[in-house]
């Protein structure tokens, strides 16, 4: 597959994504099923860590969902594992609206290196450019995540995990830990 069609794929793939996002239902209330229920409670065992998964936007909270049972349904059952699939992108709670994911998710397909940048350009004049805020939590929502998982009493690995989900894994995964990273953003990545 060449480089444009590899670009088309994913910005298709990355389309998807995003109309399941906007059609995303949740039931009224707390928006997890019973099932749901089930599955954050037994894999965020403390109240803070229920309260980070809670903090999510109903969308986020149902891609971190895929994103734990996918890994289940694939054997893996690793606690660490699985409070960082549900909790690696919590960090976005603080502010992505639809219109920014979906240019944080064209820029990343046809222009990464502007994405970077956008990111990173944090202070313009002594001043927060507010437009620029979603960028910004893109860029360092893992480290922010880290850290409340972290200040929640998750596992170290977790919180490692979280910390590096949008890392550039090269080669074979090294060691146990890079192979779940692997995982984890093999998950991410179907979901």
């Amino acid at each position: 597959m060449s480089a444009s069609s590899k670009t088309a794929h994913s910005a298709l793939y990355r389309a998807s994504q995003f109309f399941a996002a906007v059609k995303a239902v949740l039931l009224p209330g707390r928006g997890l099923t019973p099932a749901d229920e089930v599955l954050v409670t037994s894999i965020l065992i403390t109240p803070d860590q229920q309260r980070l998964f809670v903090r999510m936007s109903p969308n986020d909270r149902r891609h971190a969902l895929a994103v734990a049972r996918t890994l289940q349904q694939a054997g893996y059952d690793q606690p660490a594992l699985l409070q960082a699939a549900l909790l690696h992108d919590v960090a976005k709670s603080l502010g992505q609206p639809i219109i920014h994911r979906v240019a944080i998710v064209l820029l990343k397909a046809f222009w990464p290196a502007a994405l970077e940048r956008v990111g990173e350009w944090q202070i313009a004049n002594g001043e927060r450019r507010v437009i620029l805020h979603p960028f910004i939590i893109h860029a360092h929502h893992p480290a922010i995540g880290a850290a409340w998982a972290e200040e929640a009493g998750c596992d170290p690995l977790a919180v490692r995990l979280i910390a590096r989900h949008q890392e550039t894994l090269t080669g074979q995964p090294a060691g146990a830990e890079e192979k779940l990273l692997a995982a984890l953003q093999w998950a991410d990545d179907l979901n």
